[in-house]
């Protein structure tokens, strides 16, 4: 495997998703082919086991996974687009048969990407970057509405950058949905210090302790929940969701902020 600073972090959210897999019964999700990659890869996957980012980097799959699901049941043929796509499985997770999908990601992640997954009729990997716009072509080949969801990736980017992106992306996908999560100060702290990210060479870049700032990019926030909303989002296996209830009033005094944030640009009005 050669892959840049920044992209190999996506080797993380895929150990935890294999690991959780391996739980069984008590696992946040059930994703085999994460298992069979993380078999395959020759890489050091055990640099990873100290930390709770790997079991957060699921709970965070999770969300992103139940607001693309109620996105397909409203609009069971949209587009699903994958910014940073990584080893992400949702398409194997989710697909319903009839929506479509965009996979992006760089270059050297994508040639890992096609190591293991094919493009079909309703599903097409790109290479490229958030902050470039030669793939839009890519996305509207498929029917709206879409929606854009961009998992741990933005907090490692330059965040000017990363607002005129969004921006632009309002503007050329109008009524479209984003999904991304943002990383406050003592998340990056953490992430740092304890975290698995010590064992890599890529940072955080940026904070954001409050997701409305990004409506000066065109986006309306629609929804914002961290970890300690999810059980009233998504199932949890009992152990977790009984610990998070009992500790949820000390956790949400001290815990780092991570936010997973559901956005809408506006519809395009006639002149």
């Amino acid at each position: 495997m050669q892959l840049g600073t920044v992209q190999e972090t996506l080797l993380l959210p895929l150990y935890g998703r294999a690991r959780q897999t391996r739980s069984g019964r008590w696992g946040l999700i059930h994703d085999p082919k994460a298992v069979d990659m993380v078999e395959t890869l020759d890489y050091d996957f055990d640099r990873f086991r100290e930390g709770g980012s790997a079991a957060g980097s699921v709970l965070r799959t999770v969300m992103f996974d139940a607001w693309a699901r109620a996105f397909l049941r409203r609009n069971p043929a949209g587009t699903i687009v994958e910014i940073g796509a990584g080893l992400n499985t949702r398409f194997e997770r989710i697909d319903n048969g009839t929506a479509h999908w965009v996979e992006l990601d760089l270059p050297d992640s994508m040639a890992l990407r096609r190591e293991f997954f094919s493009e079909s009729p309703r599903r097409r990997m790109a290479e490229g970057s958030v902050l470039g716009d030669e793939w839009f072509a890519t996305v509207r080949e498929f029917p709206g509405p879409y929606l854009f969801v961009t998992e741990g990736v933005l907090f490692y980017l330059d965040r000017t950058e990363v607002e005129h992106s969004l921006r632009r992306m309002a503007e050329a996908f109008p009524g479209a949905r984003f999904a991304f999560d943002l990383c406050g100060n003592r998340t990056i702290d953490m992430q740092h210090r304890r975290g698995p990210l010590r064992h890599v060479d890529a940072r955080l870049a940026w904070a954001c302790e409050n997701p409305r700032e990004f409506e000066r990019c065109g986006l309306r926030l629609l929804d914002s929940q961290t970890i300690l909303d999810l059980p009233r989002r998504v199932r949890l296996p009992l152990p977790l969701h009984l610990a998070i209830a009992v500790a949820g009033p000390l956790l949400a005094r001290f815990s780092p902020q991570h936010s997973f944030n559901l956005y809408e640009a506006p519809e395009r009005r006639d002149p």
